[in-house]
């Protein structure tokens, strides 16, 4: 049987900046099922028609090797440049590699699996919950969100593994806290270099300055853009964020309101429950977040966000929600334990620590952000927590509240992102207002608000 022809020609070439990442411009009437396989494949998307493979093993030429071999048996005709081509054909081996015995074969294999853990890592498959230094490389200690394992990871970028496996996260953080107690701490670890090299691969297409090869027309770069950290990043598209959410986890299901301006999404337990409005004004609460405990109790904590909170800090609530953390915790108490716990990434980077009053702040050597704590007022049902960009706090750029008996650990988990967590910032643009989400489901407007019975917290 033969191959059927697809109108679609794929070239592959070394990335502009990145010393072993590759990219992909795919042009032709039918682009789409090129697209589709090299996104499966695990390139990303930098424009319309330009995808990048940016891995933190240094085997991206192999894998686009395999990829190219793959698009031509599908009938996609494929061209690699030919200094892509010289580092297909490269040998070489990495230096003081500490499994000697390992074939080349074996070495790729090994670096395949610690591809696998970062990826899962990134994409919120695999949540940190706590990390260390084991006096030679990192460890860390996290759970697989939809199996359910938890996993002690022993090592850094290409030589990452998992070396334990436990039953449930309470096991592994017993077991890691046991080894690693005094070195412990939450979250995952800063990225590496090669992960930095990597992330800035993804969302940093600039065109070489030397002439191409060929006179194949090539597509306009894509946008520039500064890699910032995550409290400096654009706002992206908060309601595609939310559908990549509600799409990942099968276990929250989404609520049709009386109006298609809000959307609610609520976990099968029906005790945690997220409200977003699509189109409030970008510093106006956007999203709430509330706990309770039993589907008809009162509401235990609750956080907000406004409609410009960055892309990075709203994905890393979103992970932190579907962890044991959030969907198990009652709650914490404000004392100096749980506040040294929440703050530590912070004191980890470097972050000063201020007190002005009543109140306890937290703010790194440079950047418009804060992390402040209303010390006088800890069993306040509004906001006892509050990270906020800007220079007044009167009108801050945008702000993430939380009240108080917040679970220290998904706190705990958002300082984490503030500490090390990157993004992209692109330059001002008019603000436009988003498209409604399209919502499905029966209706059934959830109660968000504060009951009047007992005391709430």
């Amino acid at each position: 049987m033969n191959t059927p022809f697809i109108n679609a020609h794929v070239r592959l070439d070394t990335h502009p900046t990145h010393p072993s990442a590759v990219t992909a411009t795919v042009t032709g009437p039918h682009p789409h099922v090129a697209l589709f396989a090299l996104e499966a494949d695990g390139w990303e998307a930098v424009a319309a028609d330009t995808l990048v493979l940016a891995r933190i093993d240094r085997e991206e030429p192999y894998w686009a090797n395999q990829a190219a071999q793959q698009l031509e048996a599908a009938g996609i005709t494929t061209e690699i440049s030919s200094g892509l081509r010289k580092a297909i054909d490269e040998e070489w081996t990495w230096p003081n590699y500490p499994m000697p015995w390992c074939t080349r074969a074996e070495i790729r294999d090994v670096s395949n699996q610690a591809q696998k853990i970062y990826d899962d890592i990134r994409v919120g498959h695999l949540l940190i919950h706590a990390h260390a230094h084991d006096g030679h490389t990192t460890v860390a200690v996290g759970t697989y969100v939809d199996a359910g394992k938890s996993v002690y990871l022993h090592g850094e970028n290409h030589l990452r593994q998992i070396a334990d496996t436990f039953d449930s996260p309470a096991q592994a953080l017993t077991a890691f806290e046991r080894l690693h107690g005094d070195s412990m701490r939450p979250g995952p670890a800063p990225l590496t270099e090669a992960e930095r090299q990597a992330a800035q691969a993804r969302i940093s297409l600039r065109t070489p300055d030397t002439a191409l090869e060929t006179p194949t027309p090539q597509p306009e770069p894509s946008p520039q853009g500064e890699v910032v950290p995550a409290y400096a990043a654009d706002p992206g598209d908060h309601d595609a964020i939310f559908e990549e959410f509600l799409a990942a986890h099968d276990d929250w299901e989404k609520w049709r309101t009386w109006s298609d301006d809000t959307t609610h999404a609520i976990h099968e337990s029906q005790t945690l429950r997220i409200e977003h409005l699509h189109e409030a004004d970008p510093q106006a609460t956007s999203w709430t977040v509330a706990a309770y405990e039993t589907p008809v109790s009162e509401r235990m904590w609750h956080l907000t966000a406004t409609g410009a909170t960055p892309a990075p800090i709203l994905k890393a609530l979103l992970t932190v929600l579907v962890s044991d953390d959030a969907l198990e915790s009652d709650g914490d108490l404000i004392r100096e334990k749980t506040v040294t716990e929440i703050t530590r990434p912070l004191a980890d980077v470097g972050w000063q620590h201020t007190n002005q009053g009543s109140y306890l702040h937290w703010k790194p050597q440079e950047g418009d952000v804060r992390l402040t704590l209303d010390a006088q007022s800890p069993s306040n049902t509004l906001a006892t927590w509050r990270i906020w960009a800007g220079q007044d706090v009167h009108r801050p750029e945008w702000t993430v509240s939380a009240s108080s008996y917040t679970p220290a650990a998904v706190l705990s988990h958002l300082a984490g992102e503030l500490a090390y967590g990157i993004g992209l910032s692109q330059r001002p643009a008019q603000h436009r207002a988003r498209p409604r989400s399209s919502v499905r489901g029966a209706v059934m407007p959830p109660l968000l608000a504060k009951p009047s019975t007992r005391r709430t917290r």
